[in-house]
Parts: C-alpha cells; sequence; structure tokens
C-alpha cells in the first residue's frame, strides 16, 4: 500500500465492477477503508445477481490487507443512500470521500424514449449521485473537509447518438458538481468530475453491426477501467486541496481537464434587437462561435495513448 490515503474513509457506489472496482481497489491500495456499495443490477438496473460483485470486490481488498464492507443499498433512493453514508460512519468512525459512480443504461433515440427509461437513468445517475452526496455533506461539514468525485461523461460533455436520458443526467452530475463545490467550500470541501473513457458494460450494449460501428467497438476495447483509478486517488489525497470544481478525463494514459461553458462571440446593438435583426445580423455575427453536431467520437478521433 502507498498509504496516500491512510486514515481516510471512502465510499464507492457501483464500486463492484468496471471504472468503480478499480477505483475502490484503488483507494484501499492507497490506505483508505472502504464502502463498496453494489446493487449487483443488470444494464438497464433491473434485478441482477444480488450482491456478490461488492462483496468479490470487498474480499480482494481485505485479501491485500486492506478494510471494507459491502453494501447492496440504492443510490437512486433517498434513505438507502443516507444508510450507505450511516454505515460508513458507524463501522469506520468518518467519510472523507465519496466517489459517485452508479449507474445504467436506457439507450433510445429520442423519438422512441419512453419516460420511464428517461426517468431511471436521472434516477441513478443524477439524482443518485445527489442523494448520496447530500448525505455525506453534514459529516463533510462538521469535520470541516471531505471530497467528492463524479463520475460525469462526454456523452453529456460532448454529445452521443440514443443517449438523451444519459446524456442530460451526465451534465446535470457536471452542474451538481460544480454547485458543490461553490456551496462547500467554505468547509474546506472540494467537488470534481471525471469522465472515464473505459471498456465496461456499460459501453458493451454499443452496437457493432456495421465495419464503421465494428472499428469503433475496437477501439474502445483499448480502454482499460482501472487506469481511471490513478486520478481519483490523487482528487481524494490531501495534495490535491486546492482542486476544485474542474471536469477531468482519462483515456488509458492520457488525462484531460474540460474546457467549461463560457461565451465565446458577442453581438450588440445600441437600440436594442428585433427578431428581423437577430436573422439578418445577429446569428451570421455570431455563427464563428457555433458548435457542429458532433459526437464524442468526432473529438476524440485519435487512438487511445
Amino acid at each position: 500500500m502507498n498509504r496516500l490515503l491512510q486514515g481516510k474513509v471512502a465510499l464507492v457506489t457501483g464500486g463492484g465492477r468496471g471504472v468503480g472496482r478499480g477505483i475502490a481497489l484503488a483507494l484501499a491500495q492507497a490506505g483508505a477503508k472502504v464502502v463498496v456499495n453494489d446493487l449487483g443490477a443488470a444494464l438497464d438496473g433491473t434485478a441482477g445477481g444480488g450482491e456478490q460483485p461488492a462483496h468479490e470486490v470487498v474480499a480482494a481488498i481485505r485479501a491485500a490487507g486492506g478494510e471494507a464492507i459491502a453494501d447492496g443499498g440504492s443510490v437512486a433512493e433517498w434513505n438507502a443512500a443516507h444508510a450507505m453514508v450511516g454505515r460508513a460512519v458507524e463501522t469506520f468512525g468518518r467519510i472523507d470521500v465519496v466517489v459517485n459512480n452508479a449507474g445504467i443504461l436506457r439507450d433510445a433515440m429520442f423519438h422512441r424514449m419512453s419516460e420511464a427509461e428517461f426517468d431511471a437513468v436521472v434516477a441513478v445517475h443524477l439524482k443518485g449521485a445527489f442523494n448520496v452526496s447530500r448525505a455525506a455533506a453534514p459529516h463533510f461539514k462538521q469535520q470541516q473537509g471531505g471530497c467528492y468525485v463524479h463520475m460525469t461523461s462526454t456523452s453529456g460533455l460532448v454529445g452521443n447518438i440514443g443517449q438523451a436520458n444519459y446524456a442530460a443526467a451526465k451534465l446535470g452530475i457536471a452542474a451538481l458538481s460544480k454547485s458543490i463545490a461553490l456551496d462547500m467550500q467554505r468547509f474546506g470541501v472540494r467537488s470534481n468530475a471525471v469522465a472515464p473513457f473505459a471498456w465496461t458494460r456499460m459501453i458493451e450494449s454499443i452496437p457493432a453491426e456495421t465495419p464503421e460501428q465494428q472499428r469503433r467497438v475496437d477501439r474502445l476495447k483499448q480502454l482499460v477501467p482501472e487506469k481511471v483509478a490513478p486520478l481519483v486517488v490523487a482528487l481524494a489525497a490531501d495534495a490535491a486541496s486546492g482542486v476544485t470544481g474542474q471536469i477531468f478525463g482519462v483515456r488509458n494514459n492520457e488525462i484531460f481537464v474540460f474546457s467549461q461553458p463560457r461565451p465565446v462571440r458577442q453581438a450588440h446593438r445600441a437600440t436594442g434587437w428585433t427578431p428581423e435583426d437577430v436573422l439578418a445580423s445577429g446569428l451570421p455575427a455570431l455563427r464563428s462561435g457555433f458548435h457542429a453536431l458532433d459526437v464524442s467520437a468526432d473529438v476524440f478521433g485519435w487512438d487511445p495513448v
């Protein structure tokens, strides 16, 4: 163990598989005591194999000499979120790090997406991140310190097809993280978002029916989920106390910091605007600042490093 997080207690939601599993193991290796939360649900959030994935990660942590417990609560439920934070405090005496990683997928083209598909994804990703973060907030405030790391996605930051629910939730998480950073900075609490690039079951559902789709899938298979963990551990360390309100990305050996929306072009008329003026001169003046209808693959067009 490198002991970078010695004495700290971390909660990782969705910690039984993929990116969450890698993060939970890395936090433990750095000396943190870890609550591994995972429902063991299927990819779409329906009942799956129970808490077994969480227990397997806990067993691996203990076998390596660390301390961990499993939790099977749903982040989408307010009481369950408070209960998992309560278990961390009851078992280990405190809570220092919250990693909001739990997620599901219910992809569909927007014109075919049902209310249930939208609500379910937002409930787990966005509401779940709020529930768990809010449950930890009083503890962070009282101890005058704490760290949130929330998993966002380029599906929301850039765009993807057939993921209106997922994209809306993930972009909402970036905004939630920034709001938490602003509201909690006076208590020494920091909050950052991370967009992970990784081959996990969350993206195994991507279709590979055409040669172009197959090439995209082949590229994605190069992305190792465990490569996300070092950045998360670093953000949780005391040495990163000045890093908050940022949006990062990890793509194998690449680490990114993303821009945040700011005005890029301006147009004005001393006499004000009519709709006709906007069409005649306003929109043309702003057009050089418009963004194309690109998707994540367009922006990240090179092979993973």
